[in-house]
């Protein structure tokens, strides 16, 4: 069996597990199975068929799991979206059809060669920190939950930050794969670009207050500085680096002061600051182990008011773990670990070296990503506000995710094609 046709009975696979999932949400509402519900689901299936269609025209020999797996996880956070909000669902179906889509374009763009690429690895520097910069940016610039990541442009709202990473990770390959041999001897004139870019990025992250996304750059910086150069000690000062610079923010910067005062200790401030956390470890806790079942969680009391605030964002993951239960929640878990086992594959079957480290950078920052809002939830790290890749309501997140996957499955093509795979 040819690895796109595994693709496309994997797809019908999710496609099943999606449409059963909607009926459940219809069964707890309404008692009865709508054929609204499959209509959703087959409306799901098509899309993903149709972006299985491109995947066999562009990228033959890509990996075939990864887009079954991107579709698993938009099911389950479509799903759970509608459950709490029907209006954001809608939304955030157009969202995945406009991902869909500029997953299909980046994948006919780069068909021939996404080498070229590296090419202009100045201009993807540049660029990542202009869009990192607009949200501070007067007239255009929003503050949302006390971060300004948001840029309004008429009845548009997005977060440039989410294609700046992806930009920052085209930079590094390219600029890592040139110089990974002189970086070694740490001398100022290579790592100067290196260390302006990262520098400037940090700062503009700070001045923003957008910290997930500051832990976020700086831990895929740090991995893909090591990957290109093997030393250690690039590691051990970055680290050091990380807690010094930490400390300094923590006495400098009350949002985060509140942050971690609430990630030690949020029952001293249960009205206040802590109050999101509270909610979520109760959500969690009453998942159980079998879980109550998609529609039959606990988010409003009595007058409607939404237990958790953000839900659908920031804190999916707590509806989710209430609805699927430990084992539920535990296999989803499970689908990221996949995703970041498959993406870690093709970067070490990937021949050349920007490719390696295009296809790490892109893995690690999805993982650290998914790493660091959930442990924010469950109160392993300090809560940031960043999204759960392709769960968690929010456009710029889902679009910028599928780019993110057509990368790895260009990657994935070039190196299977080369192995005879």
């Amino acid at each position: 069996m040819s690895a796109r046709t595994r693709e496309l009975f994997s797809l019908i696979l999710v496609g099943v597990l999606v449409g059963t999932a909607f009926a459940s949400v219809y069964i707890a509402r309404q008692e009865v199975v709508s054929t609204e519900s499959l209509s959703y689901a087959l409306f799901f299936l098509g899309l993903y068929v149709a972006a299985h269609v491109v995947t066999r025209i562009t990228v033959p020999h890509a990996d075939p799991y990864l887009l079954p797996m991107a579709g698993l996880l938009t099911g389950i956070g479509l799903t759970e979206i509608y459950r709490l909000d029907e209006d954001e669902a809608f939304r955030q179906g157009l969202w995945i059809v406009i991902g869909l889509a500029a997953f299909a374009g980046t994948l006919l763009a780069l068909r021939r060669d996404y080498r070229r690429l590296e090419s202009y690895k100045y201009l993807f520097g540049l660029g990542a920190l202009v869009l990192l910069a607009l949200p501070a940016m007067p007239f255009i610039g929003r503050t949302v939950n006390g971060a300004r990541l948001w840029v309004e442009l008429g009845p548009v709202r997005f977060q440039p930050g989410e294609f700046a990473k992806i930009c920052l990770i085209v930079f590094l390959a390219g600029y890592l794969r040139e110089k990974r041999e002189v970086l070694a001897q740490a001398r100022l004139k290579d790592l100067g670009p290196l260390l302006f870019i990262w520098g400037g990025a940090m700062a503009v992250l700070v001045l923003t207050n957008d910290l997930g996304g500051g832990l976020l750059y700086f831990g895929v910086f740090l991995a893909m500085l090591y990957v290109a150069t093997a030393q250690i000690w690039f590691v051990v000062a970055g680290a050091a680096m990380f807690v010094g610079g930490a400390a300094l923010v923590y006495t400098q910067v009350g949002r985060v002061a509140e942050r971690v005062r609430m990630w030690l200790d949020p029952w001293s401030d249960a009205d206040g600051g802590g109050y999101q956390t509270i909610q979520s470890i109760y959500a969690i806790a009453n998942g159980h182990f079998g879980g109550t079942g998609f529609g039959q969680g606990t988010f409003t009391d009595a007058d409607g008011n939404q237990l958790i605030p953000y839900v659908s964002t920031d804190f999916i993951y707590s509806a989710l773990a209430q609805e699927l239960g430990l084992v539920g929640i535990s296999a989803f878990l499970l689908v990221y670990m996949l995703f970041a086992a498959r993406g870690f594959r093709i970067a070490m079957l990937a021949q050349d070296g920007f490719s390696k480290l295009l296809a790490v950078g892109l893995t690690f920052c999805f993982t650290l990503q998914t790493f660091i809002i959930v442990g924010g939830i469950v109160r392993i790290i300090p809560l940031t506000g960043i999204t759960l890749p392709f769960v968690s309501y929010g456009g710029s997140s889902i679009v910028a995710n599928f780019v993110l996957l057509a990368g790895l499955l260009l990657v994935s093509n070039r190196a299977n094609e080369r192995l005879g795979a």
